[in-house]
């Protein structure tokens, strides 16, 4: 993962009521969530539930799919585990080897 590309979804992610739709659609699963139901369980109004939603999938970490009259909106999980392990992935890799021993003892 590029480090702008992390960037851009860590900042979607930062604003709070961001983070509270993302962690309802992930909590959701794989099925997703109708974007009405999404908007009870939030607060907010249509718009604001939109712009906010806009924001998530311009990143990839949410997509929307109709179905009938219905717009279903899903957490993209590959896309959270890419984000997820891009954080981890060089965990403590600077670390002196003697104290990366001592942290595992």
């Amino acid at each position: 993962m590029k480090l702008e590309k992390a960037a851009k979804q860590l900042e979607a992610l930062g604003n709070p009521t961001r983070l509270k739709v993302y962690r309802t659609l992930v909590r959701a699963g794989h099925g997703g969530m109708p974007v009405g139901r999404l908007q009870d369980k939030i607060g907010i109004a249509a718009s604001t539930l939109s712009h906010h939603l806009h924001r998530l999938i311009l990143t990839g970490l949410v997509s929307q799919e109709r179905q009938a009259t219905t717009l279903i909106c899903r957490a993209n999980y590959e896309i959270m585990h890419e984000l997820l392990g891009f954080l981890a992935d060089e965990c403590c890799a600077d670390a002196p080897a003697a104290a990366s021993g001592e942290a595992a003892a």
